[in-house]
């Protein structure tokens, strides 16, 4: 071990790389939580290792620039074996199989540099004590949060989704919402880093319990929550959430009249059952929302007056000027003569998925968003909850199209009152990874966060209802197709987390600033 720990290339690179690597067991669909507790101390002992031998063994003169490369080999490892299914979305079209090798590499190690840089700020600080754990866990999380916000925003595999599998655990998501509970876990996994000593601290000990009381107490909550929470149905009125389970290669083999009838006929419709049809998206892949009318015989003869039908389609807004001309991807709610009686354009798009960054620049080298056609979509520009009419009592949906899913804190406003939050998604571009797994489990998260029943219509990903807790009440797995049916929910009541957001984490970060300084002044 001391010749391993005297090796540079290991200390700094190889062993972070792996226990990066090694923290995205924790994630669906793996969900081997402990191996956090592993990984994180590890983490910390590395740092505390550089700091010693930066002045002595590695260069006369200390510097910071190892720490910086410790936490980019760690967030390298982590993101590389974390998100490497972002690069099968590469494998669909041959224009862009040349790019797969740089998206592996590149995407990963720009993701790094947020581990990097919360490592460079904590490491030079690094004791063996409460007061680092608390500062450690205080700036990863910061990061966290930047990585999520800044630019468009990756929140992808949040230090909290290890949580995923266990509803109880993580029914605190109502109050104080994923990003608060990822630093409190964080906090938690660097505990047995304060026992890497020959003795044992009764201080160390103490922290140590208390936080356990804490996770047990958090445990017994949500056991309470869940037994206690009683929701509300219309019997009248149902939903029907339909998986066609088409592969991206049926969408260029099979022309549209196939798989319209497909999922017609996988959504049975009863003439005189009052239903709300949700289709995934991305059903429409050769006509824009203007030209669907072509279809109205096909939906007229098998859907009634009793039937609406939301789905994905690529809209094209035209303009007098031609330069103004906007592309969306939208979700749209039909009735059976096709016509449209709502829209909601796609807020957060998906770069290079959905637009191309520097497209004035980049479409001369020949290249594209990933998506079918040439055009970048547009950004629409607010998401309002959508009323379903008279005919379906003013029921209010809210719109989520694929991962806008994933953004914690900003999927409805706080006077936003939605029965039933619908997102519509393509999976297929994932394949048969882990992708489609984890992207679920950020649906489970925004149930409770925000005390929302959730109907998710994902092809070739999981399609299911949720309700407020989190619990799963039917589903449709990866690979299958058919239907899940429930009554039209109402919507509950607000969460403490949908009236006041990650403010609250901005409050416990104030907390853990304030615990800090007091550990640090008294030395613990």
């Amino acid at each position: 071990m001391t010749g391993l720990l005297n090796n540079k290339l290991f200390v700094i690179f190889l062993a972070p790389f792996l226990l990066g690597a090694i923290t995205t067991l924790g994630f669906a669909p793996y969900n081997i939580t402990f191996v956090n507790f592993f990984t994180f101390s590890i983490l910390l002992f590395l740092i505390l290792v550089i700091k010693k031998k930066t002045q002595f063994k590695y260069r006369k003169k200390k510097s910071n620039r190892y720490f910086f490369y410790l936490g980019c080999a760690f967030g390298f490892g982590f993101f590389l074996l974390g998100n490497y299914w972002i690069s099968i979305s590469l494998t669909h079209d041959e224009m862009f199989k040349g790019l797969i090798p740089f998206a592996i590499i590149l995407i990963p190690l720009f993701l790094s540099l947020f581990f990097g840089l919360a490592i460079l700020i904590v490491a030079p600080f690094s004791e063996k004590n409460i007061s680092f754990i608390l500062f450690f866990s205080l700036i990863f999380s910061i990061f966290e949060f930047l990585r999520g916000n800044l630019l468009t925003g990756f929140p992808w595999n949040l230090i909290s989704y290890t949580w995923s599998w266990s509803i109880e655990s993580i029914q605190i998501l109502s109050l104080i919402g994923t990003y608060a509970l990822s630093l409190i876990s964080v906090t938690f996994f660097c505990l047995p880093f304060l026992f890497f000593q020959k003795k044992i601290i009764k201080k160390n000990v103490i922290f140590f319990l208390i936080f356990l009381i804490i996770f047990i107490g958090n445990y017994l909550y949500g056991l309470y929550k869940i037994d206690n929470d009683a929701y509300n149905f219309d019997k009248g009125i149902n939903v029907k959430v339909v998986s066609p389970n088409f592969s991206l290669k049926d969408y260029n083999a099979q022309g549209e009249i196939f798989k319209l009838k497909r999922l017609i006929k996988i959504s049975n419709p009863e003439k005189n059952k009052k239903t709300l049809f949700i289709w995934p998206e991305g059903i429409f892949y050769e006509s824009y929302l203007q030209d669907i009318e072509q279809y109205q015989n096909l939906f007229v003869d098998k859907f009634s007056e009793n039937h609406l039908i939301i789905l994905g389609v690529n809209n094209f807004a035209n303009f007098k000027n031609q330069k103004n001309q906007k592309y969306f991807n939208s979700l749209v709610i039909l009735n059976n003569k096709l016509e449209i009686l709502s829209v909601y354009n796609k807020i957060n798009l998906v770069p290079f998925g959905e637009f191309l960054p520097f497209e004035k620049i980049l479409s001369k080298f020949g290249l594209k968003k990933i998506t079918p056609g040439y055009n970048s979509f547009s950004a629409g520009d607010i998401r309002t909850t959508l009323n379903l009419g008279s005919k379906f009592d003013e029921k209010l949906v809210l719109p989520l199209i694929c991962y806008e899913i994933i953004y914690s804190g900003k999927i409805k406003k706080k006077n936003q009152f939605p029965d039933l939050v619908i997102n519509i998604s393509e999976d297929a571009w994932f394949g048969q990874s882990i992708g489609p797994y984890q992207h679920f489990s950020k649906a489970i998260y925004r149930s409770i966060e925000e005390g929302i029943f959730i109907a998710r219509s994902a092809n070739k990903g999981i399609s299911a209802f949720i309700d407020p807790n989190g619990r799963v009440l039917k589903s449709l797995n990866t690979g299958e197709s058919g239907s899940i049916e429930l009554n039209f929910p109402y919507f509950n009541q607000p969460t403490l987390f949908s009236n006041y957001g990650n403010k609250i984490f901005f409050l416990i970060i104030l907390l853990y600033i304030l615990l800090t300084l007091i550990f640090k002044k008294l030395k613990i």
